[in-house]
């Protein structure tokens, strides 16, 4: 299915990454769904500068109930069902290495709260969209990741974690819903320059990975999103359970 065909999902799409996301497949002619969770203003501007492409629809992942209702109105809105779901939505994180709970002190409830957002809010999207991709023998599944887990440098224990266990879901889903015509794939960034989430980060570090990757730049959120144009789109449909590490080349294994 051609990217112009597709209605993509995008969580926690009305800021940061998630708002470059949704200008990235409105741009290739894809139907997209906001998802909001607190920022209801961020996602009904977007909505309203990029027109009858998109709708903004708010629900928090990690309820069930409220993302069956999320499908139910882009449904009724858009008269079709969701092909694609990009899983990019992410519990509260300040990425300032300074401030990070260290291994003596950090709680297993930052943990869980990190777990819900990436792992449980991930499961719920993907069932709410199965009864609809398996009609259409299509479907795309995309999770955003992190290169945290193959490159540490700054252990930040809890994300990290969860994006880990967000991995090995991607590669066991991709194993069950192959059959049906539906891939899951992650995309893996590191610091991007700049989102909220990395609001917090001195300039001393982004200067310190621009240094250390073959390209001498931090990736920026547009170019991450339009790495995951891929995998939604029609070129990587052999592709599946794979993850792409997306950060000017600081990773390489």
């Amino acid at each position: 299915m051609q990217l112009s065909q597709q209605l993509v999902l995008v969580t926690g799409g009305a800021r940061g990454l998630g708002q470059h996301l949704v200008r990235a497949f409105v741009r290739e002619g894809a139907q997209v769904v906001i998802n909001y969770h607190a920022s209801a203003e961020a996602a009904q501007k977007l909505a309203a500068e990029l027109g009858s492409a998109c709708v903004a629809i708010q629900a928090d992942v990690t309820d069930r109930a409220q993302v069956d209702a999320l499908f139910a109105q882009a449904r009724q809105h858009f008269g079709r069902d969701i092909t694609t779901v990009v899983n990019n939505a992410l519990a509260a994180f300040s990425f300032n290495g300074d401030a990070r709970d260290k291994a003596d002190v950090i709680g297993w409830d930052a943990f869980n709260r990190q777990f819900e957002g990436s792992v449980r809010g991930a499961l719920n999207t993907v069932q709410a969209a199965l009864p609809g991709m398996r009609g259409q023998r299509f479907g795309r599944v995309i999770n955003i990741g992190t290169n945290l887990f193959q490159n540490p440098v700054v252990p930040y224990h809890d994300y990290t974690a969860a994006k880990a266990a967000l991995l090995s879901l991607t590669r066991t889903l991709a194993g069950d819903l192959g059959p049906e015509g539906i891939t899951v794939n992650m995309l893996s960034g590191g610091l991007l320059r700049t989102t909220d989430a990395s609001a917090a980060t001195p300039e001393a570090v982004f200067d310190y990975i621009a240094a250390n990757t073959p390209l001498r730049s931090v990736t920026t959120p547009a170019e991450f999103a339009d790495a995951v144009l891929f995998f939604a789109s029609p070129w990587s449909r052999a592709v599946t359970g794979q993850n792409l590490v997306v950060d000017g080349g600081l990773v390489r294994d």
